[in-house]
């Protein structure tokens, strides 16, 4: 569970979390943190929030974003809002790190999917992108449709492929709530 100054990091991409305000601090209204990215990441797989809108504000170094098509550079001071169901990707392509201010609302179960995807990590359970097998993101994708969706394929063809891998993921040992990974 997530808490106030509580950190996670991704040893694979880097990344690292600090919660500023969680769900339970908020009601649910708000999840706020503190992202840093570490120099030269890898553009993770573009993807949206079905209901969600998110505001970053960059604080040290630039970030770099995919939003409609295009990418855009970010730099200390900058600001970016993301309404729900827009597509978009963000990375650090820059030398140095880059620390960001990150605000979602409402905070739905996004700060759980957030820690499963860093303890995925830890624990050596994806690859050199940072990305779970199909099987586990099967069962992910299934579990948190409601805070994350990546952009390709169509919704409902996920919804039907995820749907029939789900019983394989299951059967071969995988699971969308990892309780050691959410405390």
């Amino acid at each position: 569970m997530a808490y106030k100054n509580k950190i996670i990091r991704n040893p694979v991409t880097g990344q690292s979390i600090r919660f500023l305000q969680t769900s339970c601090d908020t009601e649910g209204q708000l999840l706020e943190m503190e992202s840093s990215f570490a120099p030269q990441s890898v553009e993770p797989i573009p993807h949206y929030h079905p209901r969600q809108h998110e505001v970053f504000v960059v604080l040290e170094g630039t970030l770099q974003v995919r939003l409609r098509g295009k990418v855009w550079t970010l730099q200390a001071g900058d600001q970016l809002e993301i309404p729900p169901r827009t597509v978009h990707s963000m990375w650090n392509a820059g030398n140095t790190k880059a620390v960001v201010n990150w605000k979602v609302q409402p905070a739905l179960s996004t700060e759980y999917f957030l820690e499963t995807g860093m303890g995925l990590a830890q624990s050596g359970m994806v690859n050199k992108k940072g990305l779970p097998p199909v099987l586990q993101t099967a069962l992910l994708a299934r579990y948190y449709k409601n805070v994350f969706r990546i952009a390709k394929p169509p919704y409902a063809v996920q919804k039907l492929l995820f749907g029939l891998l789900a019983p394989l993921s299951r059967l071969a040992g995988y699971k969308a709530v990892y309780n050691d990974y959410i405390d």
